[in-house]
């Protein structure tokens, strides 16, 4: 209600524990709210925390994998705003119209969790408009992502020769908003890789600087910039 320039989203969305017909109405009106600024990143989520953990959510990652697949189908089904149906193993539609259609033509900018460097997770990713990729070690478990992965993943990419507009690579990190020289030496190698968003994340600073106020003062000090 207050900015003109800024693009909203969620950090992400896990589909498999979300109704997709329920998340196309609240899409499109936060579209609408915002004259076209939102976009939507979408992933499996984290079972251990207590939203699927605690409560019976599905936990297996294969079959979160296949609702979130059968999720966005409906979901960008629905944005068309013309009659569609679907019928999955997981999800059935009958025939309906969603009105009125995103602000955004063809439709809000979805950007995916791809586990790099497995593929079929990364394929995944490609069909939509960007990815965020986290490193998954041969155990199954999660690394940082370096310069160097993303310079690995920006080769793969060249070689899908994705479709115009630009495909966005997008990276999650921490930086200090007062001290613009350290925050440019962690973002710049990652942006001279092909990173082409920076996400601030603000879990230490909600637990180590002040919570909520100290959020608020990370947020007035700006993003980070590489000039």
């Amino acid at each position: 209600m207050c900015t003109e320039r800024v693009r909203l989203g969620t950090m992400v969305t896990p589909l498999s524990r979300r109704r997709p017909w329920k998340v196309a109405r609240e899409t499109v009106t936060l579209d609408h709210l915002s004259h076209g600024r939102l976009i939507l990143p979408v992933g499996l989520g984290a079972v251990t925390e207590g939203g699927f953990a605690k409560v019976g959510e599905e936990a297996d990652r294969k079959v979160r994998a296949a609702m979130l697949d059968e999720a966005l189908a409906v979901l960008t089904g629905l944005w068309s705003g013309q009659p569609f149906s679907y019928s999955g193993q997981h999800y059935q539609v009958q025939e309906m119209t969603f009105l009125p259609p995103p602000v955004q033509t063809p439709r809000i900018p979805i950007w995916v969790i791809g586990a790099w460097p497995r593929m079929q997770s990364i394929r995944r990713a490609l069909r939509w408009d960007g990815i965020l990729p986290i490193k998954m070690l041969e155990d199954g478990t999660f690394a940082q992502m370096m310069p160097a992965d993303i310079q690995g993943l920006k080769a793969l990419l060249e070689d899908y020769h994705l479709p115009s507009p630009p495909f966005d690579i997008v990276l999650e990190g921490e930086t200090p908003g007062g001290d613009c020289a350290r925050a440019d030496s962690i973002v710049r190698p990652f942006a001279q890789a092909g990173v082409t968003w920076w996400l601030e994340d603000l879990w230490t600073t909600q637990e180590t600087q002040g919570g909520l106020e100290g959020m608020r003062r990370r947020i007035q000090q700006g993003p980070p910039r590489v000039d």
